[in-house]
């Protein structure tokens, strides 16, 4: 008889575990997300820093960022010395269970750094 209580607690619990399980792991996968935007701020605000070609910036954040669809934003001073502050969005990878309660938010990062070569 005891047997048959602990099969039937099991099966009540394991469907629960499995849920806090996969929701650790999709709430690890927005975390990566995130780490990525920052990166693709920080990656473009270098490129910025010796280039002044909108291209080269927005390609370098797309490269730190692979499988995201980014949104880029560059305020660039035009004088040596001067900020350069790149701004990046990104809509989170879509997930089943942590997905609903990350619907309608974005990861964003910005990154700043000094205009070493002005032109």
């Amino acid at each position: 008889m005891n047997r048959g209580q602990s099969t039937v607690e099991f099966a009540l619990v394991l469907p629960l575990v499995l849920m806090l399980l996969l929701a650790i792991l999709q709430g690890g996968v927005l975390l990566k997300d995130q780490l990525l935007v920052s990166s693709a701020a920080r990656e473009g605000a270098r490129q910025g820093a010796v280039s002044s070609d909108v291209g080269r910036i927005r390609a370098a954040a797309s490269r730190a960022a692979p499988g995201l669809r980014l949104e880029v934003g560059i305020q660039r001073g035009a004088s040596r010395g001067d900020p350069i502050e790149v701004m990046v969005e990104a809509a989170p990878t879509r997930l089943p269970l942590v997905g609903a309660i990350a619907s309608g938010h974005r990861l964003s990062a910005r990154a700043t750094m000094r205009v070493e070569n002005a032109g």
